[in-house]
């Protein structure tokens, strides 16, 4: 029987997370991609019932990336990403918006101040969801965000269609077994004349899946970060195309001349810390810090407070920074593709 944890963490899910891929990544076939595809629920809950609190200590309540402007601190950066999309998708006060794969919340609680409108965020994990409501009530916006649990290759179901006069996804629908999928039930449930937003994870259009290199690199980033298939910006845009979708913008933020990389937290280089805040996020990154967080995840995992493979899902964490960082810097990888899109109104 699986061991229920009553924060919703389930320990045969974080267990089995490492199991979905092969040990050596260059050893990757078709099988284990169909297989992770067909499960992508158990792949994602896996990963982030073991990921989300060291995401939450390493990282921020945010779990995404973002542009950088030189002696910018780290936690104004990703507010100012999340008010970007927010500015680029006139989002006005009022609107119902549906935040797709919310994490524990950040990003629904901060645009939910930016643009003073009303957010339900989607989780399908137990574990974040409870962390949402609790971080959402600290706020005091447990009146303009809740959350909700669901399935978003089901949305339409849950929710109906119409109902909503925005959607925003921040690296999230990577998560989906294919974007068609997800960006076509993201379109049922807006109205007419709606739009929908998205910071999109995408191997860019320089990547190769024929080169092995590539494929591992692809491979790497699949493993340390809970993602069924990677899958190139081309083929993003083209299934929004292919739903219905009017693209009104898109581009892939990442590619601009920026001085500071977006990559470069995960560096672990404290020297590049933007703020003397900032030391101590970068320092986490660096090879002490992970050497203390890791050993306090084993020790915690012998004790039985913390599910049995966290410590492995942690591990892959490792994995994970490593291949974003050589990804941001052959400009392999992108975080951040975004694209603006539009519902068309319905003719009378």
């Amino acid at each position: 029987m699986a061991n229920q944890y009553t924060d919703g963490r389930v320990e045969t899910r974080v267990n089995n997370y490492t199991r979905f891929w092969q040990k050596d990544l260059n050893k990757e076939s078709e099988t284990e991609n169909k297989n992770r595809l067909d499960s992508y629920t158990d792949v994602v809950n896996g990963y982030y019932d073991g990921a989300t609190e060291l995401y939450e200590y390493g990282w921020a309540k945010s779990f995404h990336f973002s542009r950088f402007y030189k002696g910018e601190g780290f936690t104004a950066s990703l507010a100012r990403h999340e008010h970007y999309l927010a500015a680029q998708m006139s989002l006005r006060p009022g609107m119902r918006v549906l935040d797709v794969g919310c994490g524990v919340g950040g990003p629904a609680r901060e645009i939910a101040r930016f643009a003073d409108v009303n957010i339900v965020g989607l989780n399908n994990n137990d574990f974040q969801i409870q962390r949402a409501r609790r971080y959402t009530k600290e706020a005091g916006l447990e009146n303009q965000v809740s959350f909700a649990k669901g399935d978003f290759m089901k949305l339409a179901e849950q929710f109906g269609e119409n109902s909503f006069d925005a959607v925003y996804a921040i690296e999230a629908t990577v998560h989906a077994p294919t974007w068609e999928g997800v960006y076509g039930e993201i379109m049922k449930v807006l109205k007419p004349g709606g739009v929908f937003g998205v910071y999109e994870w995408c191997m860019t259009d320089t990547w190769d899946a024929s080169n092995p290199k590539h494929k591992e690199l692809a491979h790497a980033i699949e493993f340390g970060n809970g993602i069924p298939e990677m899958r190139s910006l081309k083929k993003a845009r083209e299934a929004m195309v292919n739903v219905g979708f009017t693209v009104e913008h898109d581009e892939d933020l990442a590619d601009r001349p920026d001085e500071i990389p977006w990559y470069y937290p995960l560096e672990g280089d404290i020297w590049k810390a933007q703020t003397a805040w900032d030391y101590i996020t970068v320092w986490r990154m660096s090879w002490s810090g992970k050497l203390v967080s890791h050993t306090a995840i084993r020790l915690l995992e012998m004790l039985g407070f913390i599910p049995k493979g966290t410590y492995e899902v942690g591990e892959s964490l490792k994995v994970a920074a490593d291949a974003l960082v050589k990804g941001g810097q052959t400009k392999l990888f992108t975080p951040m593709y975004l694209a603006i899109c539009r519902k068309p109104v319905l003719e009378n």
